[in-house]
């Protein structure tokens, strides 16, 4: 069976290897590029709609799917694994289901930035003090996207858009992925980047002189993005697809994700490594996936405008 993923090929793939071996499958992944993060694998998808090739969609993020399941090309399928994951985080009918969770979260380089001076909200990022010293991933692609469309749902356009514009007026470094980010934190060359919960968990791991700031906290909160699995409508194995989603939704793949690549588990009682946070632990920002993705599909022509396309 085929899987089509936006998660990281080094995260997504041993979890392929684990599932054929554990539910008698022969799994073959075709993986996005960090580059066009989501939007390579999303765009065939629909491209194929007429002669799907895919049994399932991986999504790295929560609110893709949407754009398969507002095109009908997703077939609603309710797995017995899901029964103990959150409803928050899940489809009544079965058409998604949300599991191993990252967030955004602000990665200080220490020796740059005093903890008293460490900013602690997204909108911090504006503030004259941090001009030029700021880096954030395109966001054309990738976690950033949903990010910005997750702040126009929050905020609204107007407050949205002159937020964006404050941080181009704030001379900020738009790098061509997450990983980027971490790297020009890591290495002094900005004090303060945008990115995500493995992004920085991987320069933890490295020893790099960094924290970790989930923003927001006591305001409108951290962004929470669980991946998301699908089955495809029209998929040519749709019972090796059902086992797949079966096997990704298991408590075991969460622990997994958990010690490869820093995922929080949705469900309660899985076993995480130190540095990981439960979602519990947060205060997530209060969203609706489906109108983030109805929302990042139609701020793309601005967005293009916005990094000078």
């Amino acid at each position: 069976m085929v899987v089509y993923t936006s998660v990281d090929q080094v995260f997504s793939e041993p979890i392929f290897r684990h599932c054929e071996q554990a539910a008698g499958l022969s799994v073959r992944g075709l993986f996005d590029t960090e580059e066009t993060k989501s939007t390579g694998v999303l765009n065939r998808l629909i491209a194929e709609a007429d002669n799907p090739q895919a049994d399932v969609f991986w999504s790295g993020d929560p609110v893709r799917p949407f754009v398969l399941i507002d095109r009908g090309l997703v077939e609603p399928y309710r797995s017995p694994a899901a029964r103990d994951l959150p409803p928050g985080f899940r489809a009544d009918d079965g058409a998604w289901t949300g599991f191993a969770a990252r967030a955004r979260v602000l990665l200080v380089n220490h020796e740059l930035v005093p903890d008293d001076a460490t900013p602690r909200s997204i909108r911090d990022l504006a503030d004259p003090r941090w001009k030029g010293k700021v880096a954030i991933a395109s966001p054309l692609f990738g976690t950033t996207t949903m990010h910005v469309a997750a702040l126009f749902s929050a905020w609204g356009e107007d407050r949205a858009k002159a937020f964006l514009d404050q941080l181009r007026a704030n001379d900020v470094r738009v790098a061509s992925s997450n990983g980027e980010v971490k790297r020009l934190v890591a290495a002094g060359e900005v004090a303060v980047g945008l990115t995500d919960t493995d992004d920085a968990n991987e320069a933890l791991g490295a020893g790099a002189p960094v924290r970790v700031v989930y923003p927001d906290q006591g305001g409108i909160g951290t962004l929470v993005m669980p991946t998301v699995a699908v089955l495809i409508k029209g998929a040519p194995h749709p019972d090796a697809g059902k086992k797949l989603i079966d096997c990704l939704l298991s408590a075991e793949v969460e622990r997994r994700m958990a010690e490869s690549g820093a995922h929080m588990p949705l469900r309660a009682g899985v076993s995480v490594p130190a540095g990981v946070r439960p979602v519990s632990s947060l205060e997530p920002m209060a969203i609706d996936y489906q109108a983030v993705a109805q929302t990042m599909e139609r701020i793309q022509p601005w967005l293009r405008e916005w990094v000078g396309l």
